[in-house]
């Protein structure tokens, strides 16, 4: 297995200095636009730069363990009904980056018992060592429509590829999130762009869009460009700055780690696991079909 991560001194920094604690979900309005690709080499350049990176995992088939090679065969549901221990479950995809399967307890969250609730609480929060960045790989399938993953998180990043096909539904994800849930905060992750140039436009026009329908604010995230080291990187379950570190697209990888790091973060927020569990406990009490798809 390929170390993706820094040098010891970018590991000692972070046991010296832990930062806050980052919860960003990714979603798409659909498929095929490199969604979990594209978190999975964030996850590696994050970990590459001593980060300790949890992804919540919420797709049953390719997921982010599948992209390192590994074998997701147990899933969060199992430790909240007590048959296996969540390090019986928890994948670690490469150094630095462990992956947490959840396809099967996401649409159910809403109706865990008081005692299913403490031991996911408990679970999480005990985790070792503790992740510095949570990464959560939304499904498209969600029974709700939209998981409350991405209403508990900090920051939501909506992948966008330059189709009109992808642009369209990206738009109606926004839409149906923004109304029926007054989440107004998007970020836009441009995937298999031709130009900065041309993801910023993309952005632009459907930031123009939502602001002038009083929907939700769009930031750039950035772009990942075509590029065909990633396709073939991907082929052989690497990220691409690990077998191409020169390639456009491991410079795109590079360069939203190092924004991600650097988006601003509440100073009178709770931080750690413990806060981000019992909010989307919260969320997910209440989320319900009817007003997702309002």
């Amino acid at each position: 297995m390929a170390d993706f991560r820094g040098d010891q001194a970018a590991g000692l920094r972070r046991l010296l200095g832990r930062p806050q604690l980052r919860v960003v979900t990714f979603a798409a309005g659909g498929r095929g636009v490199g969604q979990s690709v594209s978190v999975a080499n964030l996850a590696a350049s994050l970990a590459r730069v001593g980060r300790e990176v949890l992804v919540v995992d919420e797709n049953a088939e390719s997921g982010v363990a599948a992209f390192f090679g590994a074998f997701a065969a147990s899933d969060l549901q199992q430790v909240i009904t007590q048959e296996k221990r969540l390090e019986e479950v928890l994948v670690q995809a490469a150094p630095g980056i462990r992956v947490l399967p959840a396809a099967r307890i996401v649409g159910q969250l809403g109706l865990l018992s008081e005692p299913e609730q403490r031991t996911l609480l408990g679970c999480l929060t005990e985790l070792l060592p503790p992740a510095d960045v949570v990464l959560v790989d939304s499904s498209v399938d969600h029974p709700l429509g939209f998981s409350p993953l991405g209403l508990a998180a900090h920051e939501t990043v909506v992948v966008v590829s330059t189709d009109v096909t992808a642009i369209t539904e990206a738009y109606a994800l926004i839409k149906k999130v923004s109304l029926g849930y007054a989440h107004r905060r998007f970020r836009i992750l441009i995937n298999r762009a031709r130009s900065d140039a041309d993801a910023r436009a993309i952005h632009d026009n459907m930031a123009r869009v939502t602001d002038s329908r009083r929907l939700a604010h769009l930031d750039y995230a950035g772009c990942v460009p075509i590029d065909e080291h990633l396709r073939q990187a991907s082929r052989l379950c690497q990220p691409v700055a690990a077998l191409f570190p020169e390639a456009p697209a491991a410079e795109a990888y590079r360069l939203l780690a190092e924004r991600l790091l650097n988006w601003p973060l509440s100073s009178d927020e709770p931080g750690g696991l413990e806060h981000f569990v019992q909010l989307l406990l919260h969320l997910s009490q209440r989320i319900h079909a009817t007003a997702i798809y309002a």
